[in-house]
């Protein structure tokens, strides 16, 4: 699954011109020829943004992950006219047989077709497509023919044939493996039949499955890539509001956020739980989860300040996770000061340190920075999901928030199951959480007893 980067020295065209002198632009436009003006607006490989520009190489599918607004829709178009388009109007181009697919018929007429980045509004006059509504497709002077299709629908892709297809929003999909498993068979006309996938993307099974294929290729960017395009406004109004949140990473920088199938803590629960600050609290831990070794190959050191507020009996108190403090491949004196520089930051009364690995060693690396700092040594008896579920549970009653940029600590909660940790490497960050939770919540609650009322 190659992915596709951009040196920042192929710039585009538009690129160039914004950052020219006045002068450099007017002798560009004044040495172009009457012919190469008119032409000019109509050229996309001009224009174009680095992730819009089609890989080279021989890729069957290319998958275009962005935000919203980055030029997805564009992008998708532009390419269908660089496959069905010939050197003039009516030569053959590379293609002659598109499939169109959409979630439904209207989003792919309204978007693809007629949308302000469909093919309609990209085409030159003289190439522009004509639209043929009984029968739901587009027909090109030269020939050429793309026909939409819906995936609520995916016996209709059963029958015909095509040598390119679009693909659009296929993360959110009802029907999509159906849907793709159709186009899959339908796409066999051609020396190289290909396809492209425009998404913003979103944790299902076969967008995964796409992206793992080794003949797909990506490309991706942010909402911010093509904010030459987008209204001020509404940058900040989104970046403002979901900055730091696994939504935004998806719906702004167009990330794949993976959560495993019956995982612990969901997606929607997460972003349930967050919050802008958290109020006066009452206590606050750093807890630790140490690598066993401390070179540039070891696992990360979990590192999570959270802090509680004591309202009531212990079942009713709620924890704030402040910080993702964790540092990778640090040596345990890193790791360390690491430690206890975030208990300075959030004046924490206690550093948590889970020992099953280091043993008194743990500790006696934090004395060497810190010799008075308050701490309490936690070994584990059970598995580490084990340990997870009593703080799953706490998440459950609503009585977890977090801050903003926990990202990689959610990730590693994303993958965390009941049957164990199935993401890559260990997952430390969700390690140094349940420390951390299980001191502020869990030990008190398990310690209380409601008092008894004579007379009762």
């Amino acid at each position: 699954m190659p992915s596709i980067s951009t040196p920042p020295e192929l710039r585009s065209g538009a690129a160039w011109l914004a950052s020219a002198t006045p002068e450099q632009v007017d002798d560009f436009i004044g040495g172009l020829s009457d012919g190469a003006l008119l032409a000019l607006p109509w050229l996309f490989e001009f224009w174009a943004l680095p992730h819009q520009l089609p890989p080279e190489g021989a890729w069957r599918s290319w998958v275009i992950m962005g935000g919203r607004g980055a030029g997805k829709t564009r992008a998708g178009a532009e390419w269908v006219r660089a496959q069905v388009e010939g050197a003039r109007p009516c030569d053959p181009g590379l293609a002659s047989r598109v499939a169109l697919v959409g979630e439904t018929i209207e989003q792919a007429r309204e978007v693809m077709v007629f949308g302000e980045s469909g093919l309609l509004a990209c085409s030159p006059p003289d190439r522009r497509p004509a639209w043929e509504a009984t029968r739901k497709r587009l027909v090109w002077p030269n020939g050429a023919v793309a026909q939409i299709f819906s995936a609520h629908e995916p016996e209709s892709l059963r029958g015909p044939q095509f040598d390119a297809a679009w693909v659009d929003e296929l993360a959110k999909w009802k029907r999509a493996e159906e849907a793709w498993d159709m186009l899959q068979f339908a796409l066999r006309l051609g020396d190289s039949p290909r396809q492209v996938v425009t998404t913003t993307p979103r944790n299902v099974g076969v967008l995964k499955a796409i992206v793992k294929n080794p003949s797909t290729v990506i490309t991706h960017a942010p909402t911010e890539a093509n904010r030459a395009y987008l209204a001020s406004s509404f940058l900040e109004e989104v970046r403002a509001r979901y900055r730091g949140t696994r939504l935004g990473r998806q719906e702004l920088d167009g990330e794949l956020l993976e959560e495993a199938e019956g995982a612990l803590w969901s997606a929607a629960a997460l972003e349930a739980a967050r919050v802008e600050q958290a109020p006066a609290l009452g206590r606050v831990v750093v807890a630790v989860d140490p690598p066993v070794t401390g070179h540039g190959g070891s696992d990360a050191c979990g590192i999570v300040v959270a802090g509680v507020v004591m309202e009531g009996p212990p079942q009713d108190w709620r924890a704030y996770v402040l910080e993702d403090a964790s540092v990778a491949a640090a040596s345990p004196d890193g790791w360390a000061r690491a430690a206890i520089a975030a208990m300075e930051r959030h004046g924490a009364e206690r550093l948590v340190a889970e020992v099953n690995q280091g043993g008194d060693l743990v500790e006696s690396v934090i004395r060497q920075v810190d010799p008075l700092v308050p701490y309490r040594a936690v070994r584990a008896a059970r598995g580490k999901a084990a340990r997870a579920e009593p703080v799953a549970a706490v998440y459950e009653q609503g009585r977890v928030a977090h801050l903003r940029g926990l990202g990689a600590l959610e990730d590693q909660m994303a993958q965390m199951t009941a049957q164990g940790f199935l993401g890559s490497g260990s997952p430390d960050r969700v390690d140094a959480l349940v420390w951390a939770l299980t001191d502020l919540m869990i030990v008190p609650a398990q310690g209380w007893r409601r008092p008894r009322v004579r007379g009762l």
